[in-house]
């Protein structure tokens, strides 16, 4: 707990997500972290791909070590459900001997302890949570750059270079999106839409999985996430539905998320880092790609719902069946003027989503107001929001040190492949770092812009990495999940809709 305990304070120094744009530093370009990819080229002038790999790890041996580090990190990602059931494991052992001890000792606590925890059993627990990992190896990191470049690279790296203004968003956006009212407000958006279709779950389902990814593009992809999940919850993941049927709806919320934010130029993080230096608007944003995802994301849920339409019919009759035996309690309504300051608070974040003095200042007048009306809120719990915030945190100062070998490879590719590549990048390192990597290479034509673009957000739904918003969907998810949300089924279960994004996106 005291471990834990350290690393939401280190989430709350510079809990975030970055601009990836390097700050003015002092000092020989050597001494520079990451080291400009415009220091390289003079060297490497006609050299294969192979031979501009090997000439950046000798100009700079901490390049090999940091992705070294990072590939162990996604590994140790994959991971996760392993050390949680050691951890289980260690605490059922650890339980039967306490119990042995308090038969043959009738009151164990006579002498004024409190009953012993297991420690290498919470050590397993915090191996085993995926908001963690990336933190943890940040401390490895941290070595890595001190024994190459020295302590004060590396406070000059973590502290000055990587900027956190996106995970802070993605933290405050995430909060609000999960009280009572806003989420009382998305709901009976989509009863609307749901009473169309009957009301049943399987109407439910449809309404959530294509109106709430298309929101994103305007409350952004984070707010769209938490929305999503917290109805999916409440809606189908309680109905207890099949694993095969529960991940193939957390790929497809993932990859829907991912595409849904490519109406506007704004609410998608890997669109918003090409935005400006690409001269993208948003009606250009709708034209190439907004009307391909809307179309994309009704395809792959309508193709879903076939799949699973008879699963659907027995989670309506679960469904009815315990709302006949256990009828929920309505909930006091909430007055709408309640509801339009929240939504008007979160309009305001969006909005100044680039400038976290003024959206961490809002969201502490939000705090107030959220207290003042507390008898129409639910409970505010921080913890999955910062525990995200701390996952993108450690994921932006990894993938900060990647672009060595990312760009190079990038520019290797031709459209098809540059499409395929960036799939498949973004699967191993964050979808946002691949399009920011992608503005600094010269010469891009508009087919390899688009295509590294189609590419990141078609495979953002691949992994739990692969694009911003998705660890906050996972946080909200993942007790539906006997074991957890594993990285296999996460994958299996958003290749369908990936297929269908990429199809959708490389032919019309």
């Amino acid at each position: 707990m005291i471990l834990r305990f350290m690393l939401l304070l280190l989430a709350l120094s510079g809990p975030a997500w970055t601009q990836l744009s390097a700050s003015p530093a002092a000092g020989p370009v050597a001494d520079i972290l990451p080291v400009p990819l415009e220091s390289y080229a003079p060297d490497e002038a006609g050299a294969t791909l192979w031979q501009v790999l090997r000439h950046r790890i000798t100009a700079e041996p901490l390049n090999l070590a940091a992705s070294l580090i990072f590939l162990l990190a996604v590994v140790h990602t994959f991971l996760t459900a392993r050390f949680r059931h050691w951890a289980h494991q260690v605490e059922l052992a650890h339980g039967q001997a306490r119990q042995e001890r308090r038969e043959l000792q009738p009151d164990p606590d006579e002498d004024g302890w409190p009953d012993e925890v297991s420690f290498k059993g919470q050590v397993l627990h915090f191996l085993g949570e995926v908001e963690a990992v990336f933190g943890l190896w940040v401390l490895v990191l941290a070595g890595a750059i001190t024994w190459f470049k020295g302590w004060g690279a590396t406070i000059a790296y973590i502290g000055e270079h990587v900027r956190y203004t996106e995970p802070m968003f993605v933290v405050i956006i995430m909060a609000m999106a999960s009280t009572r009212p806003v989420l009382g407000f998305a709901e009976r958006c989509m009863r609307i839409v749901a009473t169309m279709g009957g009301g049943t779950a399987g109407a439910w389902w449809l309404s959530i999985l294509i109106i709430a990814p298309v929101l994103g593009s305007f409350i952004t992809e984070p707010a769209a996430m938490t929305i999503a999940a917290l109805l999916l919850a409440r809606q189908f993941y309680e109905l207890k539905p099949s694993p095969k049927f529960a991940y193939a709806t957390l790929g497809l919320l993932f990859v829907s998320i991912s595409v849904g934010g490519t109406l506007t130029h704004f609410a998608a993080p890997p669109v918003l880092m090409v935005a400006a230096p690409w001269g993208w608007t948003m009606s250009y944003m709708f034209t190439h790609f907004g009307w391909k995802a809307v179309l994309g994301i009704v395809v792959s849920t309508l193709l879903l719902y076939a799949c699973f339409r008879r699963e659907l019919a027995q989670l309506e009759q679960a469904r009815v069946a315990a709302a006949q035996n256990h009828p929920r309690r309505p909930e006091r309504p909430i007055p709408l003027w309640i509801t339009v300051v929240q939504l008007l608070f979160m309009a305001l974040t969006v909005y100044f989503a680039h400038y976290p003095a003024l959206f961490i200042g809002g969201f502490l007048f939000f705090l107030a107001f959220a207290q003042a009306t507390a008898h129409h809120q639910s409970k505010l719990d921080l913890k999955p929001a910062l525990l995200v915030g701390f996952f993108l945190a450690g994921l932006v100062i990894h993938g900060g040190l990647q672009g060595w070998w990312i760009a190079p490879v990038l520019t290797s590719l031709g459209e098809i492949e540059l499409f395929l590549g960036a799939s498949i990048l973004t699967a191993v390192n964050d979808n946002a770092a691949i399009t920011y990597l992608a503005t600094l290479v010269p010469g891009f034509t508009e087919e390899l812009k688009y295509a590294v673009v189609a590419g990141a957000v078609t495979g953002g739904g691949l992994t739990v990495i692969a694009n911003a918003p998705n660890p906050a969907g996972q946080s909200i998810l993942n007790r539906f999940f006997p074991d957890g949300i594993t990285p296999g089924g996460l994958f299996l279960g958003a290749l369908l809709p990936t297929v269908v994004m990429g199809l959708c996106f490389m032919l019309l």
